[in-house]
């Protein structure tokens, strides 16, 4: 079992869902509170041990490089002007030297498409990927609990959810095999099936370990769904010779990548830290208090 050192993160999308917000400004820049979306993806891989990052990146994204690089004039005038505070909080993003990497996702081919463009500098190892959308919100992140049963199975690891067993066709289902160390076997995986048909309701929520077998699948993966290079039809072409197991992860995935799970983030985190907390906890009261009056005069 090889460990696991390195992190996909695509970042090449173009947020058309939230347009005309991510015309001019990368989608994975847009702020939960008062931090990037992106910066919470980073985070939690470093949490797990993660030691070089890899973004994938596209047109117009430059900002996101520039964002993990050291800005010398911002550092100079918060130093002279003694914000201490601010000079911290700058420290604890920066990554280290050669600790992270970009390599450009020419054409929007789809994820499988810009895994794939990560290969040469993940080579022979594997590797985790996490999809920046995708906002982890917990005790410990998503990618922790990835990594724990990583250590006990080797192969390849998903994160899972579970949703309402009414929901199955909005999301990546996997099948429940028998119980292995803090998670379980996956034995089949599909994407949205009717609810009827469904293996479990548990689904597959942006965190992954991957085998490097899996480069070589995509590079010969036919289009589908959206005539793009889908990362789950080459997970399941390399679950036919791999082991693929899933993690439960006990928190909860805010999809900020649509406007419901962006503004349900912002709440959400916003609530639970202790210097704003009582800044927003009654206007947030007082709104939906006033909507409920506005809905029941309706």
């Amino acid at each position: 079992m090889k460990k696991v050192r390195k992190a996909v993160i695509p970042v090449a999308g173009l947020g058309t869902r939230f347009l005309p917000a991510t015309k001019a400004m990368p989608k994975e820049m847009l702020t939960v509170v008062d931090r990037p979306v992106v910066q919470y993806a980073v985070d939690e891989a470093l949490e797990a041990g993660i030691e070089h990052i890899v973004f994938v990146t596209g047109r117009n994204k430059h900002v996101i490089e520039d964002y993990f690089d050291i800005q010398p004039e911002l550092l100079d005038t918060l130093t002279r002007s003694k914000k201490q505070e601010q000079l911290a909080s700058l420290n604890k993003i920066q990554l280290n030297a050669g600790a992270v990497s970009f390599t450009r996702q020419q054409a929007p081919h789809g994820l499988g498409h810009a895994v794939w463009c990560a290969r040469d500098i993940i080579g022979d190892e594997p590797f985790a990927l996490l999809l920046p959308d995708m906002v982890s919100f917990g005790d410990k992140g998503c990618l922790a609990g990835v990594m724990e049963l990583y250590e006990q199975t080797g192969g390849n690891v998903i994160a899972v959810e579970q949703c309402d067993p009414t929901e199955t066709n909005k999301y990546g289902i996997v099948g429940k095999g028998k119980d292995v160390g803090t998670g379980f076997a996956v034995t089949e995986m599909v994407e949205k099936p009717a609810p009827a048909v469904a293996p479990s309701n548990y689904y597959i929520n942006g965190r992954y370990i991957l085998q490097p077998e899996v480069f070589d699948l995509l590079g010969t993966q036919e289009r589908g769904a959206g005539n793009e290079i889908q990362l789950t039809d080459s997970m399941k072409r390399l679950a036919q010779t791999q082991a693929f197991h899933a993690a439960p992860f006990n928190g909860r995935m805010f999809d900020c990548g649509s406007k419901e799970g962006f503004i349900q983030a912002n709440v959400a985190f916003a609530l639970a830290r202790d210097d704003i907390r009582d800044l927003v906890f009654d206007p947030i009261v007082e709104m939906i208090a006033s909507q409920q009056r506005r809905s029941a005069a309706a």
